[in-house]
């Protein structure tokens, strides 16, 4: 997969109402999310997912948006204390070569990851991150722009992915994107 970052300015367009004719947040998410999940979104951008998942895990809840990008974690900063929503989402700007989560570890419900693994610079140390922050039986939605990643180039991520114990569970169906839901094993005992 490629690695380039989404300019900043296109944040706005990501984040527009238009985008709702197609990827509608609330009926994407409404079988991951839900009242007090603790929830991990790397590249959030301005938070096109980020409001809804906060509405989604309430008031006891949390999710942690990490970008690189301090534009665009100052655009979901502002939209989340718009929305009522700051308390619940955690903005942090990432330090680059990694997600910078390690105080998350076996504390996230379920990872958000749509449409920025191709962006990753590391997408085998993202998934080993990812894996290392789920709880045993958590679940990663991994969406990728279909009309830029080839169906390959999304199996060997499915592939990076099982390497770090995230295995297949099921493949959704999302208008304009390759998806899998991938879930961290539980612990044998």
């Amino acid at each position: 997969m490629a690695h380039a970052v989404c300019p900043w300015w296109l944040g706005c367009f990501l984040a527009s109402g238009l985008r709702r004719l197609v990827q509608e947040p609330a009926a994407i998410l409404r079988p991951y999310a839900a009242e007090g999940m603790v929830v991990f979104e790397p590249g959030p951008g301005m938070g096109f997912f980020s409001l809804e998942l906060a509405r989604r895990v309430g008031p006891r809840g949390k999710v942690v948006a990490v970008d690189v990008q301090p534009r665009m974690v100052e655009a979901l900063r502002r939209r989340a204390a718009e929305a009522g929503l700051a308390g619940r989402i955690d903005a942090r700007v990432g330090p680059g070569a990694s997600m910078g989560i390690d105080d998350l570890e076996g504390q996230v419900d379920f990872v958000l990851a749509f449409g920025v693994v191709h962006e990753l610079p590391d997408r085998d140390r993202f998934f080993a991150e990812a894996s290392d922050a789920l709880r045993p039986g958590g679940r990663l939605l991994l969406a990728e722009p279909a009309f830029y990643i080839r169906e390959r180039e999304f199996e060997a991520a499915i592939e990076a992915a099982r390497e770090c114990g995230l295995y297949p569970d099921s493949r959704p169906a999302i208008r304009w994107a390759r998806s899998a839901v991938l879930q961290k094993e539980f612990d044998a005992a």
